[in-house]
């Protein structure tokens, strides 16, 4: 399926089926993660049927259910922007494979995640086999997200990729500019966007093939 297809089909879903997640998926989703701390030396984990971690009271205010499974994206604290960057490169593996997610900022409980010294937890995301396959959220126009000085049809598709981007309570706090044939990205600032425009500039590239600086 073309990636942007998937990114259109992934949405946020945090209660799952009490299903576990077969051999198979487990052997793709652990052979991506090891290629994705290979090229980015972030300390990315995965978990598979651990409830304990989503079986607090945060992980009930958060509305979540059944969560067996979960990523756990750990690194040095100014990698944020890399571990939405990578975290999502893996979602979207996951949604290819028939399999739902959340990002979870703050809603869960202890992870079994090894944080080294200089180390920290920055992020987590559920997984697994969603009650339902979610709902979209709310996006900002393209225009408010970005602009160019030239009118370009890769990255007006980039465009549309970033305005489907997962951010932290839907802020999507960033903005895109094409200018003299070179596209950068910049934060704008709020509640875990670091990790929000590394999750919209892995949209952008993947859709794209260009760079966002």
């Amino acid at each position: 399926m073309d990636i942007l297809e998937i990114m259109k089909e992934r949405h946020s879903v945090r209660q799952y089926k009490n299903q576990a997640i077969e051999p198979s998926k487990r052997e793709e989703i652990n052979a991506l993660i090891n290629d994705v701390n290979a090229e980015s030396k972030l300390s990315i984990q995965v978990f598979y049927d651990e409830p304990k971690c989503f079986n607090s009271f945060m992980a009930h205010y958060g509305k979540f259910e059944n969560v067996n499974n979960y990523i756990a994206i750990v690194g040095n604290k100014n990698e944020q922007e890399k571990a939405g960057y990578y975290g999502e490169k893996i979602v979207l593996k996951c949604q290819e494979l028939g399999l739902n997610t959340c990002w979870v900022a703050m809603t869960h409980g202890k992870s079994k995640a090894e944080i080294k010294r200089g180390q920290k937890l920055l992020i987590i995301i559920s997984l697994g086999y969603g009650e339902t396959q979610g709902v979209a959220h709310k996006s900002k126009s393209i225009a408010e997200l970005g602009k160019a000085d030239q009118s370009t049809e890769w990255f007006d598709k980039g465009m549309e990729a970033v305005s489907l981007a997962p951010t932290a309570v839907n802020q999507q706090k960033f903005y895109f500019e094409l200018k003299n044939g070179e596209v950068t990205a910049k934060n704008l600032g709020g509640f875990y966007s670091n990790i929000d425009l590394g999750i919209a500039k892995y949209h952008f590239e993947a859709v794209t093939g260009h760079e966002a600086k």
